[in-house]
């Protein structure tokens, strides 16, 4: 084949290479575009449904006010989480054909878990296995924190199909990975069926890169400019070569893109790429090409020029660099949580409006 039978860079990813694409939104319009250039799968959470809302409230709308007559005496929490759950559902029937000819290994729609609950390993469950029971091709979110780590195992052994979110280091996604195999061996030694689960591992890339720039501005540290750019990419390699080392039973997934290397770094690698609109559309018009580059390391020079500047890096990197035990306080953590939580605060304010429209507009 050559590259004019592809639709575009995205579609010829997914069609020569073991790399997946999934959409970063559940938008059905933004859904309906990455379909069609080959996503098997797609995420939400409290800011993506938010931004839903905001795209496409003429196909909501009306829903909305219906389901709050239908639920007279629901608090504004309990009529957001039924609208995120409808908006989520409809999102997972598109990929239905996707999750069905790949036998649930692929086709899936991730819904996030109150990121309230963060800490609370027990809620965190109850909430997984009710979204699971949503539709047959549900992922469910679940932050890595201390909790989280505690709730990913249980989660899993009950049957869940579970995407580590709230991970950005190679010390939490190992950590994720031992929880999911001990779900699924928990599981499979009570006889129960784990062929059609299809767990994955985020680590946010980009945010790692993020923080390690925060980190620079407050303590004063020169490095290379574009050093920082490969943080994330770094730390998903490291992982991923332990995850195939080990055979660990789940995929990496990568997330918060911030330049092109977070899409064209990881293409070739039993690995999903999630990307948002308009990193799509960017991608897709440029001239970066499609050739596998996951197994290829990061220069060492800029491992080691950022391990020698960055204590932050060392624990992010290092496979032992943090105890589960660290997690709730590891910066990223802390920063992304804080957003989750905040724009969870939002999408109720977006249903309140409809709730109790203001009398003075």
């Amino acid at each position: 084949m050559n590259d004019q039978d592809f639709k575009s860079p995205l579609h010829k990813m997914v069609c020569t290479s073991e790399t997946d694409l999934w959409n970063d939104s559940c938008s059905i319009q933004e859904l309906s575009y990455a379909i069609e250039h080959g996503a098997a799968g797609a995420t939400s959470n409290p800011i993506i449904a938010g931004e839903v809302l905001h795209k496409e409230m003429h196909l909501w709308k009306d829903r909305i006010k219906e389901i709050i007559a239908e639920m007279p005496a629901a608090t504004e929490d309990e009529v957001t989480w039924k609208v995120v759950e409808e908006i989520s559902v409809k999102a997972a029937e598109l990929l239905m054909p996707v999750f069905d000819r790949e036998q649930g290994r692929k086709g899936r729609l991730s819904i996030q878990t109150d990121p309230r609950f963060y800490r609370d390993a027990e809620r965190i469950v109850q909430q997984a296995v009710h979204f699971d029971g949503l539709a047959p091709n549900i992922i469910v979110k679940i932050p890595v924190t201390k909790a989280g780590i505690a709730a990913i195992e249980e989660a899993t052994y009950r049957g869940v199909s579970i995407n580590a979110t709230v991970c950005f280091s190679v010390p939490q996604s190992l950590a994720v990975a031992e929880a999911v195999e001990k779900g699924l061996t928990r599981r499979e030694k009570d006889g129960k069926d784990i062929s059609r689960m299809g767990p994955v591992c985020t680590i946010m890339v980009g945010r790692l890169d993020d923080w390690l720039k925060v980190i620079a501005n407050r303590d004063d540290i020169v490095t290379e400019p574009h050093f920082t750019e490969w943080a994330g990419v770094a730390a998903m390699k490291k992982a991923y070569g332990k995850y195939k080392q080990r055979g660990y039973r789940l995929r990496l997934l990568s997330a918060a893109t911030r330049n092109h290397m977070h899409w064209s770094e990881f293409i070739g690698g039993d690995v999903v790429v999630t990307l948002t609109h308009e990193w799509q559309r960017r991608f897709i018009a440029s001239d970066v090409e499609v050739i596998p580059r996951m197994d290829t390391p990061v220069d060492p020079q800029i491992v080691d020029g950022l391990s020698t500047k960055f204590a932050e890096f060392r624990r992010s990197y290092d496979e032992n660099g943090m105890t589960i035990d660290e997690f709730d306080n590891y910066g990223p953590n802390v920063r992304t949580l804080r957003q989750f939580i905040a724009g969870y605060h939002d999408l109720v304010g977006t249903i309140r409006d409809l709730m109790l429209p203001n009398p003075d507009i």
